[in-house]
C-alpha cells in the first residue's frame, strides 16, 4: 500500500467510526512509516461542534477581526496495517502549542 492508500484508509475509517460526533475540517497532519512492523501512523487533525464558538457574539467579533471563528482541533494517530488496510488502533495525539 502506498502513502495515499494509507491516508485515505485513515480519514475513512475515523469519519466512519466517530460520524455520530459529526468530525468537521479534516485534515493530514503527519505521516510515518514503521518498517519494523510495517504499519503506517497516520495524523489526522479535525474539529468537532464543542470544539467550536457557540455564542453569535464570537462569531460576530471574528467577521470583524476578518479572522474566521477559531476552532480547536482534536489530533489522532491512526495505525493502519500496511499489508491489508486495515486499521489497527487509534491514539490520542498530543499536540505542544506552537
Amino acid at each position: 500500500m502506498d502513502v495515499k492508500e494509507a491516508v485515505r484508509a485513515a480519514k475513512t475509517w475515523i469519519m466512519d467510526v466517530m460520524e455520530d460526533e459529526h468530525p468537521s475540517n479534516l485534515g493530514l497532519e503527519e505521516v510515518e512509516y514503521n518498517d519494523e512492523k510495517r504499519v503506517w501512523k497516520i495524523t489526522l487533525g479535525f474539529s468537532r461542534p464543542w470544539n467550536s464558538p457557540r455564542s453569535p457574539l464570537n462569531n460576530l467579533l471574528a467577521i470583524a477581526a476578518t479572522e474566521p471563528p477559531l476552532h480547536k482541533r482534536a489530533y489522532r494517530t491512526i495505525v493502519v496495517d500496511d499489508r491489508n488496510g486495515e486499521v489497527k488502533a487509534m491514539q490520542r495525539k498530543a499536540v505542544s502549542e506552537d
